[in-house]
């Protein structure tokens, strides 16, 4: 980002032992934070393997992010970044649902409402400047 960091050191986290993945699974899994392009929202803890629930039976992925600061300026944006990232790897029968963590966030109801409204989030989508991000 070219404007001054909100989160200058954020607190690295070592990254999980991860579970053997299938040939199925999409190579490319690492999003990189908005603010701190050099780290991954795993490396920052905004999102976790036990933050992300999957039900297969009744096509429906819940992913819950907790922003590394309640006042974090882009949690809107890392969701739609979690947003595109999953409707490009699922497939098409799969419900998602983006939420910020209870508590852990100043404007957690506002931000929430943005990623629960579909309408916003394929405007989104199909934004040239989001599209590029997300690219």
């Amino acid at each position: 980002m070219d404007s001054i960091l909100v989160n200058e050191n954020p607190i690295v986290y070592p990254k999980k032992r991860r579970r053997v993945r299938t040939d199925r699974s999409n190579t490319d899994e690492d999003i990189k934070d908005p603010e701190h392009t050099d780290l991954t929202l795993e490396d920052l803890r905004v999102i976790t393997e036990e933050s992300v629930e999957v039900d297969d039976a009744k096509s429906y992925v819940r992913v819950v992010i907790t922003p590394t600061l309640p006042h974090c300026h882009v949690p809107h944006l890392i969701g739609l970044c979690i947003y595109a990232k999953l409707l490009k790897s699922l497939p098409a029968r799969f419900k998602v649902n983006v939420r910020v963590a209870p508590g852990s966030h100043a404007t957690e109801a506002a931000v929430n409402k943005q990623l629960g409204d579909k309408e916003r989030i394929v405007a989104a989508l199909e934004s040239p400047f989001f599209v590029s991000l997300f690219n």
